[in-house]
């Protein structure tokens, strides 16, 4: 049997081969992994959809692969499905669409050895709906539905089959239609060009000095054209204040050793985490999401609040789920194990969709004052920098205090200035009104 590479999520349709776990003639388990795909910004294992023997392995480590790659063949119950060599005549077995109709066979020959694929043979790229087919074999369907392709004008290399090996049925042609009629009609968003360039000309940067280069990373990829999209569609404003963390320092030494006992760190992230969720609640509009196709305004009644995770490979948002629900320890332990993950890169793909607000702490590093970018479709973003001890004024008297820079980046289409100004100033309140009951364990 054929193991092609299969969806893994929504909007998952691609990916780099990371690591290859088998060898030609190696046994395997059904549901044991045999790839390692590094898709969008998570890794996971490819499972074999049954047990038996590897044959040909089609693809190596660090191969860019679509939904329906052919990933390796496997010998299942002593038979392995074999394609056609370069050379060899192709045998196209047509099947008729109605019970009863007669099958016919057509014979014709396949692509001499090195020659190149023809363009009939060539799959054609379709983003959205990703087939392939073996070069030289035509896809399976009944003379009925190849003369309806014909007289339409379409490609059966760009049909998925629904049936038994793939083969394309009337319905399959109906749905690419379809698909095709909503393509034609969603708005579109210019892509990017390449880095450098304004109008995607490449640039010899060479001609004035020594360079290096490096192919950039699937995650760098899906980072880069997330950023784009949020720039391009989301007018962003950016809010600026201070917290006065001096108590909620205090806090953290004093319960810092009992939070480590139990699994978890007692960081400023997670106050924040807990203060996020009580402003969202004053504050619905923060946790909403724009609906464009029906002009509508989502108003979540869930808090998923996804946090930035710098990673050797990139920035990574994993997304902690029901945030209103869980005690201050609960979450700091279960913020510390899955950000441990992120940076193993062993999240999957739906531990980071589903966010209603995100929450990117630079501070660790050292930065004090930056702008984040809305991680859409959610509507805002709040970036903390780093704390420092400042000369404030209390109660008349000039005192030593430990002030965080806080800033919130929104979305202007449906949060004005003013909301934001209000929700920041909730927010502040909020994390400066911690107290040894909230923390207590």
């Amino acid at each position: 049997m054929e193991v092609r590479l299969p969806r893994l999520g929504e909007g998952a349709d691609s990916g780099v081969i990371a690591t290859i776990f088998v060898k030609e003639g190696d046994q395997v388990r059904k549901d044991q992994p045999i790839v390692e795909l590094e898709s969008e910004k998570a890794v996971a294992s490819i499972p074999s959809p049954s047990a038996g023997t590897v044959g040909k392995i089609y693809v190596k480590e660090g191969d860019e692969v679509k939904v329906g790659t052919l990933l390796l063949s496997l010998t299942e119950n002593g038979t392995a499905v074999q394609l056609p060599a370069p050379g060899r005549p192709v045998i196209d077995a047509r099947v008729g669409d109605e019970p009863g109709e007669n099958a016919a066979i057509e014979v014709r020959p396949g692509p001499p050895p090195g020659a190149p694929v023809s363009p009939a043979t060539t799959v054609p790229e379709m983003p959205e709906f990703p087939v392939v087919h073996p070069a030289g074999v035509p896809p399976p369907a009944s003379p009925s539905i190849r003369k309806m392709a014909r007289e339409l004008g379409i490609d059966l290399h760009r049909v998925r089959g629904s049936e038994r090996g793939g083969r394309i049925v009337t319905a399959d042609l109906r749905a690419y239609v379809q698909r095709l009629q909503q393509a034609a009609m969603a708005p579109r968003v210019p892509g990017p060009a390449p880095a450098g360039t304004a109008t995607g000309k490449s640039i010899d940067f060479g001609a004035w000095g020594p360079v290096r280069r490096k192919k950039m990373s699937q995650l760098r990829k899906a980072i880069s054209h997330k950023m784009v999209e949020s720039w391009t569609t989301v007018p962003h404003i950016t809010q600026f204040d201070e917290v006065d963390v001096t108590d909620l320092l205090a806090l953290r030494k004093t319960y810092g050793a009992a939070y480590e006992k139990k699994g978890g760190h007692l960081t400023l992230t997670s106050f924040a985490l807990k203060a996020v969720v009580a402003a969202l609640k004053k504050h619905p509009v923060f946790n909403a999401s724009i609906d464009g196709a029906a002009g509508e305004l989502v108003y979540k009644e869930y808090y998923h609040i996804g946090v930035a995770v710098d990673t050797e490979q990139g920035l990574i948002v994993p997304v902690l789920r029901d945030v209103d629900k869980k005690s201050l320890l609960e979450l700091s332990v279960e913020l510390n194990e899955l950000a441990e993950r992120t940076r193993q890169r062993k999240v999957a793909l739906e531990e980071m969709q589903g966010g209603t607000f995100t929450i990117s702490n630079q501070g660790g590093i050292g930065s004090a004052h930056f702008t984040p970018i809305v991680n859409t479709p959610e509507v805002a973003i709040l970036g903390m920098g780093r704390g420092d001890v400042k000369p404030v004024v209390r109660q008349g008297k000039v005192v030593q205090r430990s002030m965080l820079p806080v800033v919130l980046s929104y979305d202007h289409r449906i949060i004005d200035g003013a909301n934001a100004a209000r929700f920041m100033v909730d927010l502040v309140k909020l994390m400066e009104g911690f107290d040894e009951a909230d923390v207590r364990i």
